[in-house]
């Protein structure tokens, strides 16, 4: 999927901008020893463009990684990018909810 701008350019003309949607698929279980290698990944992509994180596989999901995906997503919006959340699973919605964070995550939910 692509998203794009219209941007400016020298003052007359407009030229579409095109970034490609990343994404990445979260493990059944994201605890302290999946979390760097998530991390590494998502700090590349959200410099780059939309990014999608796959969530229907999740299990088990920690503290750690929910304030984690917050802080991508924060990075993401600061260079004006999409970052969503498709198809959270039970176990991860319910995470969230139990820590009070259903705010923070609502905008960037799908499926």
């Amino acid at each position: 999927m692509e998203t794009g701008a219209w941007r400016k350019l020298r003052g007359h003309a407009f030229v579409m901008v095109t970034k490609t949607k990343k994404s990445v698929a979260l493990p059944a279980i994201i605890d302290l020893d999946s979390l760097d290698n998530i991390r590494d990944s998502l700090i590349d992509l959200v410099e780059e463009g939309p990014v999608t994180v796959t969530a229907d596989a999740v299990e088990r999901v920690s503290t750690n990684a929910l304030f984690m995906l917050l802080s991508a997503a924060d990075s993401a919006r600061k260079n004006q990018f999409e970052f969503a959340i498709e198809q959270p699973s039970a176990a991860m919605t319910s995470a969230i909810e139990r820590l009070g964070l259903a705010a923070q995550f609502s905008g960037m939910m799908r499926g």
